[in-house]
């Protein structure tokens, strides 16, 4: 699955990258201790064995500090210290993610292996682990003997560096304009990211929204209208996650492409893993628009043009 080669580097077999829209994942499962943890596979860039980095001064207690592997500077987040951990005494590892436009290092103890999962097998914390403002865990999976917490990589980086989240200032630069005849169909499984999704919305003048958890949640509400004869006309653009618990983005959009009638409504692909991989799927899915997460001001863009293109 993922080997280390002659510069200390480990890197991820390319042949485990799943067909679009199949609802799966790989999680490659590490360890943090005696805790085991996951991250979608989709956001790793490769995985480097330790090596000594550089402080910066004033930085957030988590950032251990900066290296620069390839002249590449890259900043180093210690997940023990982002989980209430004491620091380890083992060197242990740096997973290299890519994810909302950023290369982050995470600081892990040890890499366990890659699981190929469905997103039905992935289980969503209740409330009283995931309240209102969410949490650092979207899901966990029971592997055997042992539970594996998904962690929201996107929540601990933007709570070091909010900066990094979506640009809500973003939203000030729009012309202003009624757009309250639209109703726009969301799925997200972050209660903290579809708030301010909807909150942005809703500034930028679109007040009538349809907010869904997850990819399965929006099919079965598109599919109860298509049923009723009220989705057409009903609903002018999907707006869907990748990651999400029950249904990913992938298969929720293969689905409403493959419906000759659900397909002439617009869909768009906003994910903090729209890299240029992830870009070519969406649009193999038939993905009309394809936006990373930060970019909520470009969002607003796309609903408008997409909905008077389609003219639904």
């Amino acid at each position: 699955m993922y080997h280390i080669d002659n510069f200390g580097r480990e890197t991820m077999d390319t042949n485990i990258l799943l067909e679009s829209g199949t609802n799966e994942l790989e999680i490659l499962e590490f360890a943090l201790g005696d805790n085991h943890y996951g991250i979608n596979v989709a956001k790793i860039k490769e995985i480097l064995q330790y090596t000594q980095v550089t402080p910066v001064p004033n930085a957030h207690p988590s950032v251990e500090g900066i290296f620069m592997p390839r002249d590449v500077m890259i900043t180093v987040i210690n997940l023990r210290r982002c989980l209430g951990m004491p620091d380890s005494e083992v060197d242990g590892l740096f997973i290299i993610t890519n994810f909302n436009k950023l290369n982050v290092a995470f600081h892990v103890d040890q890499v366990i292996g890659i699981h190929r999962v469905s997103w039905e097998e992935i289980i969503k914390p209740d409330s009283t682990i995931n309240g209102e403002n969410g949490s650092v865990s979207t899901g966990v999976i029971k592997m055997n003997d042992r539970l594996v917490v998904i962690l929201d990589f996107e929540s601990i980086v933007s709570g070091i560096s909010p900066e990094t989240g979506l640009r809500t200032a973003d939203i000030e630069t729009l012309q202003a304009r009624d757009r309250s005849d639209s109703r726009i169909l969301i799925a997200e499984d972050s209660p903290l990211l579809s708030k301010l999704i909807t909150d942005c919305l809703k500034k930028a003048g679109y007040q009538d929204l349809v907010v869904t958890n997850n990819g399965q949640e929006a099919w079965d509400k598109i599919c109860e209208m298509k049923q009723n004869g009220t989705l057409i006309g009903g609903i002018q653009c999907i707006i869907t996650d990748i990651e999400m618990p029950q249904m990913d983005g992938h298969r929720l959009t293969k689905l409403c492409k493959s419906d000759d009638t659900i397909k002439q409504i617009p869909l768009v692909i906003f994910s903090s893993l729209v890299n240029e991989e992830m870009r070519r799927k969406g649009e193999q899915l038939g993905a009309d628009a394809q936006l990373t997460k930060p970019e909520i001001g470009m969002l607003v863009d796309a609903i408008d043009r997409l909905i008077e293109e389609a003219g639904v």
